[in-house]
C-alpha cells in the first residue's frame, strides 16, 4: 500500500466490524483506544495515535513532546494540527508505513489484548467509521447506511490480523528504513515486547 490513495470501497456495516467510538465492541482496534501503552526507546507513549502524530516531526523534538505529553489522544492528535505544514517533506510517503510499523508496536507490546480485539473479526472486513468526512484512512457512511472510503487503517489492521494468525504476534518490530526515523533527536531503535506483557501472557 504506497502514497497514492487507494479505491475507495463499499462495506455493508451488518457484516463487516465498524470502528468508531472507543467504548463500543471493536473500540480497541482503534488509534485512540486508551489501555494499550506503548514504549519506545525507552519513553512510555499512552496510544498508538500519539506515536503516529509524533512521527511526522522528527525535526521538532519540542512538538514531540507537546504531542506525547497529552493525557487523551485526541488532544495528541490536534495539538500537531497547527503544525501540519510543518510535517516531515516526506509525509505522504511514509505515512502508510509509519502507520503500519506503529500497529505492529501496538501488537508487540500487547499482544494478548491487542490480539484477542484482532481475533474477534475473523471472518469480517474491518472498518474505520467516519461520519462527518471520509478521510484517507477510513470510510463515511453514506445516506444508504453503507460505508464508503478508502478505509486504508482498516486495511492494515486486516494485513496485521493475517500475520497474527499464522505467526503470532511479533517479539520484535525493526524500525522503519526511512531518513529520521527519530525521537527526541535519537533514532527509533528496534522496539521488543514489554516484559510485564511476556510474565502476563504465561
Amino acid at each position: 500500500m504506497g502514497m497514492n490513495t487507494p479505491a475507495a470501497r463499499i462495506y455493508d456495516p451488518a457484516d463487516v466490524a465498524v470502528f468508531w467510538k472507543t467504548k463500543e465492541r471493536f473500540g480497541g482496534l482503534s488509534n485512540m483506544a486508551a489501555g494499550f501503552p506503548l514504549r519506545v526507546n525507552g519513553f512510555q507513549i499512552r496510544t498508538s495515535e500519539a506515536l503516529y502524530q509524533a512521527c511526522r516531526f522528527p525535526h521538532r523534538p519540542d512538538l514531540q513532546e507537546l504531542i506525547l505529553s497529552q493525557t487523551s489522544p485526541m488532544t495528541a492528535k490536534m495539538k500537531g494540527k497547527p503544525y501540519s505544514s510543518e510535517s516531515r517533506p516526506d509525509w505522504f510517503d511514509v505515512r502508510v508505513p509509519i502507520m503500519r510499523w506503529s500497529l505492529r508496536v501496538k501488537l508487540c507490546q500487547n499482544p494478548r489484548k491487542f490480539g484477542d480485539a484482532l481475533v474477534e473479526t475473523i471472518g469480517m472486513d474491518i472498518v474505520e467509521k467516519k461520519v462527518r468526512r471520509s478521510d484517507f484512512w477510513g470510510a463515511k457512511v453514506q445516506d444508504t447506511g453503507m460505508l464508503k472510503g478508502p478505509n486504508v487503517l482498516g486495511r492494515l489492521l486486516m494485513e496485521l490480523r493475517k500475520e497474527f494468525r499464522s505467526d503470532g504476534a511479533p517479539q520484535s518490530v525493526p524500525p522503519l528504513n526511512i531518513p529520521r526515523f527519530e525521537l527526541f533527536g535519537e533514532q527509533i531503535d528496534e522496539v521488543v515486547i514489554e516484559q510485564q506483557e511476556v510474565e502476563f501472557q504465561f
